[in-house]
């Protein structure tokens, strides 16, 4: 929100090149960023900006024809800061990949040692499962065993 002016809008063709269309509403905001903002709040409908015509005339005269040499110097301008972005994203996507190689290669080393004790992953899991049950088994059958024997009720 600058000068009472919230926003800056274009519609262009979808070959028309993006940072152009960016340059041209740059320009725009910097004209009328030069006028009184008692005059800009004057503007209660639409066509009110009709007043404005011209100089919105004047900066979209430049914009028409993409390959001025002013034009052509916008779209190239910051390309190196633009290919050095790239270079950083892609050295930033590489260096997570090479870190979740990394550690993918730890969990299945340590993987390995743990269920080396019972020889696959696929014992281990069935040992987990039953192994309680077996216990509750063995301890009920124990108590049977020894109140049946320590009672004298006990026949062979």
């Amino acid at each position: 929100m600058e000068n009472g002016i919230g926003c800056f809008i274009t519609l262009c063709d979808s070959s028309y090149p993006r940072k152009l269309a960016f340059h041209y509403l740059q320009d725009l905001q910097k004209e009328f960023q030069k006028f009184d903002i008692s005059l800009i709040d004057k503007i209660t409908r639409p066509y009110s900006c009709v007043k404005f015509e011209s100089i919105i005339g004047n900066i979209r005269k430049q914009y028409v024809d993409t390959r001025t040499q002013a034009n052509l110097s916008k779209l190239n301008a910051n390309r190196g800061q633009d290919l050095d972005i790239v270079i950083e994203h892609m050295y930033q996507i590489v260096e997570r990949k090479r870190q979740s190689e990394i550690s993918e290669e730890i969990l299945t080393a340590t993987r390995k040692h743990v269920s080396s004790i019972w020889g696959s992953p696929r014992l281990e899991v069935i040992a987990l499962k039953w192994t309680p049950i077996a216990i509750i088994v063995a301890v009920a059958a124990i108590l049977l065993w020894a109140n049946l024997v320590l009672t004298d009720e006990f026949i062979v």
